[in-house]
C-alpha cells in the first residue's frame, strides 16, 4: 500500500489540488490537513485524481470537509475530474444540510408565529400534493407494465393488511354492531319497534362504520407500520442506497404497499360489515327478535346503492392511507427519533384524511341523492 499524500499547485488564482496513493480510513491526511495547505490568494479549487490508487470512506469525509470549507470562504470546488462513485457520495452528503439550531424562541409576537405556521402547513400542503402526484403516475406507470414493482411483495404487504389485520377487524366490527343495536334500541323498545335494529345496524354499518372503523384501524396498525418500515430504511440510508442506482422508490417502496391497501381494504370492509351486523344479530335477539326476522328485515333494509356507497369509500380511505404512512416514512429524519415522529405524523394525518373525506363523500352522496 502506497502511503496517501497531496500537493496543491498553483495555476494563476486556481488551486490544484492532486491526490495520489491509497486513501485507507487511518492512514490517509484529514480534510482540515488539506483545509490548512489552501493559499490564502486561492480563488477556486479543482481535484486532480489520476495519481490516486485505492480509497474508502476515508477520502470522502475529506472531501466533504474540503467541500464544506471552501463554501464558508466562498471558494469554488470543481471534482469532475475525481471517480465517479466519489462525487455521488459527495453529491449524496452535501444535498443533506448541516444541522443548525433553530432560533425561533427568540422570536416572539403573535403575527410572526402564524406566520411561520402558515409558511410550514402551506409547504406540507404542497408536499402532500407533489407526492400524490408522484403515486399517481407510478400507478399509471404500473397499469402499463412499465413500472419497478415486483408482485411478490404487493402480495406480501396484502398478507400483512389483510388475513393478519381479521383478528382486531373482528373484535371492533363486532362491537360497534353491537353499540349501534343498543343505541336503536334505546328509543325503538319505547315504540314497540325493536325489529328495526336490523334497519339501523345494517344501514349503519354498511354506509358508514364498516369503511370507517376498518379505516382507523388500518391507519394505526398498517400505515404506522409503513412509517415506520420506510423511516428506518431512511435512518439508514437505504433509501438514498436505491436513488444511487436509479431505482424509483415511488415504484419499488411505495406503489406494493398502496396497491396492497387499495386491494384489501374493500375487502375488510365486506368482512366488517357482515360481523358489524352479526353483532346487531345477537343484541337484537336479546330483545326478542328472532335471527329470521333479523336477516329478513336486513335484507330490506339494505341494496347494491348502499354497498357500492360503502365500497367506494373504503377503496378511497385505502389509498389516503398508504398516502399518508408512506409519505411520512420517506420524509422521515435520520435518526431514532425521527421515525418516531414519522410513524405519529402518519397515524395522525391518516385519520385527518380519513374524518375529512368521509365528510365529504358524505355530502357529495347527498348532493347525488344517493
Amino acid at each position: 500500500m502506497t502511503l496517501a499524500t497531496f500537493h496543491i499547485d498553483m495555476h494563476d488564482d486556481n488551486c490544484l489540488l492532486n491526490l495520489a496513493g491509497d486513501w485507507q480510513l487511518g492512514q490517509a491526511p484529514l480534510g482540515a490537513d488539506i483545509c490548512a495547505e489552501l493559499p490564502s490568494n486561492c480563488h477556486s479549487v479543482t481535484l486532480i485524481t489520476t495519481e490516486l490508487s485505492h480509497w474508502d470512506s476515508s477520502l470522502a469525509i475529506a472531501l466533504l470537509q474540503l467541500s464544506r470549507w471552501c463554501e464558508q470562504h466562498k471558494l469554488s470546488l470543481d471534482t469532475q475530474q475525481t471517480p465517479q462513485g466519489l462525487q455521488q457520495l459527495l453529491q449524496l452528503a452535501t444535498d443533506v444540510a448541516v444541522y443548525q439550531p433553530t432560533n425561533e424562541g427568540a422570536i416572539g409576537g403573535l403575527w410572526p408565529m402564524l406566520r411561520r405556521q402558515l409558511i410550514v402547513q402551506g409547504l406540507q400542503v404542497h408536499d402532500e400534493l407533489v407526492f400524490v402526484g408522484n403515486s399517481t403516475l407510478a400507478l399509471g406507470n404500473w397499469l402499463k407494465g412499465k413500472a419497478s414493482t415486483r408482485r411478490s411483495d404487493i402480495v406480501f404487504f396484502i398478507e400483512q393488511a389483510g388475513p393478519k389485520g381479521l383478528a382486531i377487524v373482528t373484535l371492533i366490527s363486532l362491537l360497534v354492531g353491537m353499540i349501534l343495536a343498543y343505541l336503536g334500541s334505546v328509543q325503538l323498545r319505547q315504540l314497540g319497534a325493536q325489529v328495526y335494529v336490523a334497519n339501523l345496524v345494517a344501514i349503519g354499518m354498511v354506509r358508514e362504520m364498516g369503511a370507517l372503523m376498518t379505516g382507523v384501524i388500518m391507519a394505526g396498525r398498517t400505515g404506522a407500520a409503513y412509517a415506520a418500515q420506510l423511516g428506518t430504511m431512511q435512518v439508514n440510508e437505504e433509501i438514498d442506497a436505491l436513488r444511487v442506482m436509479g431505482i424509483s422508490t415511488m415504484e419499488f417502496l411505495v406503489l406494493p404497499r398502496l396497491l396492497a391497501l387499495v386491494f384489501i381494504m374493500p375487502l375488510m370492509c365486506i368482512y366488517s360489515d357482515v360481523i358489524g351486523m352479526i353483532g346487531g344479530a345477537i343484541v337484537a335477539n336479546g330483545m326478542g327478535v328472532s335471527y329470521t326476522q333479523y336477516i329478513l328485515q336486513t335484507q330490506v333494509a339494505i341494496d347494491w346503492v348502499d354497498i357500492s356507497a360503502g365500497l367506494i369509500k373504503s377503496l378511497i380511505f385505502g389509498f389516503l392511507i398508504a398516502i399518508a404512512g408512506c409519505q411520512a416514512g420517506l420524509l422521515c429524519g435520520r435518526d431514532s427519533n425521527a421515525v418516531g415522529l414519522a410513524t405519529t405524523s402518519a397515524v395522525v394525518k391518516a385519520i385527518v384524511f380519513l374524518v375529512v373525506s368521509d365528510a365529504a363523500l358524505n355530502v357529495l352522496y347527498d348532493k347525488l341523492g344517493i
